[in-house]
């Protein structure tokens, strides 16, 4: 599957590196000296760089050797073939593959479908679809216990709202 993985930014320097947007989790592999990324334009960039500097990941494209074409690329989208079925850990799925899922009750009950991801700080968030309207629901494992890929189903138990607001 074809993923946004990185966003060009302003150069940097005069030899035709570019500060990146990273957007995956895998920085270290998906930008690796070697890689090829897709461009939103659908060309292709091959990464012969990478540094990260004051924090901000640098890269320098084959065929670009200068700030002048480098600019050029400003806000380029990036992307790459991602196997969203791959992954390290039985703990660790893909955005993609929670979208769509099934949202039961412990009880077996249909509680709604997941329509989204939302990635915060402190934890990701799942968007719920059901009868009455989005739910959120943390997505940690004491409110999402079982998550069954193969079958499109996770079983959530939604915070309750104890006491009432004054």
């Amino acid at each position: 599957m074809r993923l946004l993985v990185g966003r060009i930014g302003r150069a940097h320097g005069i030899l035709g590196e570019a500060t990146i947007e990273v957007r995956t989790d895998e920085p270290d592999r998906r930008f690796a000296i070697g890689a090829t990324v897709q461009t939103d334009s659908n060309g292709e960039l091959k990464v012969i760089s990478g540094r990260v500097h004051n924090g901000i990941l640098l890269l320098g494209f084959e065929g670009i050797s200068d700030r002048n074409s480098i600019e050029k690329l400003r806000d380029t989208l990036l992307y790459a073939d991602v196997d969203i079925n791959e992954t390290n850990d039985e703990d660790e799925y893909h955005v993609m593959q929670l979208i769509g899922c099934s949202a039961v009750l412990e009880s077996g009950e249909e509680f709604g479908e997941i329509t989204d991801v939302i990635n915060l700080p402190g934890q990701d968030l799942l968007a719920i679809k059901t009868v009455n309207g989005e739910q959120l629901i943390p997505f940690v494992h004491q409110l999402v216990p079982t998550v069954d890929i193969a079958n499109k189903k996770v079983v959530v138990i939604p915070p309750t709202i104890t006491g009432e607001m004054a």
